[in-house]
């Protein structure tokens, strides 16, 4: 009898964007960084150059070495199997499309002179949107007001206070993307009690 299950591919959208993620961060250390700055990052260059375009989407992908990418995806592989279980791959597909353009973009209209990299705006639209993810239209879970007040008050503070090298603006935009997306989409499942 065996006793070994099959291993499955059990999130098609997050396991796709680890090991996307994980390539990009080998191909930055083998050329010395030169390709998250020409691809997997994003700051203000010509529009009618189509790097612009992939530089919008790519970003997510890139990290500036291992801390970065294992902080980024340990999170997303906790919490987004179980998103993408719950809401679809293509809802989830979605939203991290969205919050990788939406937060490209506001990098370059507020920040021109800085480079973004990583995917910690979709980290947090994920966090937000699993402490909404309980909700069955009986009211607001007390847990995602609890969340969202540490978390926006936390990334406000950093950010007004705080010199780093953090993007709290990027995180708070992907905190709100998540939210709004936990209001307008309902789950595909629904877990029984």
């Amino acid at each position: 009898m065996n006793s070994l299950k099959k291993i499955k591919y059990n999130s098609p959208v997050i396991l796709t964007f680890t090991i996307i993620s994980f390539a990009v961060l080998l191909l930055n250390y083998i050329t010395g960084g030169w390709t998250n700055r020409m691809f997997f990052s994003v700051y203000r260059s010509s529009m009618a150059s189509p790097m612009y375009y992939i530089r919008l989407f790519g970003h997510v992908f890139g990290h500036s070495g291992w801390e970065h990418f294992n902080g980024n995806i340990i999170t997303l592989l906790l919490i987004g199997p179980l998103l993408e279980e719950k809401y679809g791959s293509m809802n989830i597909g979605i939203l991290l499309i969205v919050t990788a353009v939406l937060t490209g973009i506001v990098n370059i209209l507020f920040f021109p002179g800085t480079a973004l990299l990583g995917a910690s705006g979709i980290v947090f639209a994920l966090i937000m949107l699993t402490s909404l993810s309980s909700m069955r239209g009986e009211g607001i879970p007390l847990t995602f007001l609890i969340v969202a007040i540490f978390y926006f008050g936390g990334q406000l503070y950093e950010g007004l206070f705080i010199k780093n090298n953090i993007a709290n603006l990027t995180h708070i935009l992907g905190g709100i993307l998540g939210c709004v997306f936990g209001f307008v989409f309902k789950p595909q499942i629904s877990y029984r009690k």
